[in-house]
């Protein structure tokens, strides 16, 4: 059995046990959290494909870890002007495990 869920605005394929990098999510670690948006269940070759949503499905989840990516370095110049400018970016994430998916 899997779902496809829209959880903060991006779409992921979940089952249960997985666990997923989300962006980042309000709580503290080891609370559940539950996403009412699933787009498209299926169970043992049984597709129900919403529209928008799924009536009655949910997931529910367990928040693992907040952590945060890799740098992303963004360098810009501009040639023979001596304009040169490094930023950096670290992404923050949530690491989330799924517990079940409910039809």
């Amino acid at each position: 059995m899997y779902a496809i869920v829209d959880i903060a605005g991006q779409q992921f394929k979940v089952e249960k046990d997985s666990k997923v990098f989300v962006h980042r999510l309000e709580g503290e670690e080891g609370t559940t959290v539950e996403f009412e948006n699933v787009l498209l269940l299926d169970n043992d070759g049984k597709v129900k494909v919403g529209t928008p949503t799924v009536k009655g499905a949910k997931v529910s989840a367990k928040i693992l870890s907040h952590d945060k990516g890799d740098k992303v370095i963004v360098f810009k110049k501009k040639r023979r002007k001596g304009y040169q400018k490094k930023n950096g970016h670290r992404q923050s994430f949530t690491r989330i495990q799924i517990e079940e998916i409910i039809a």
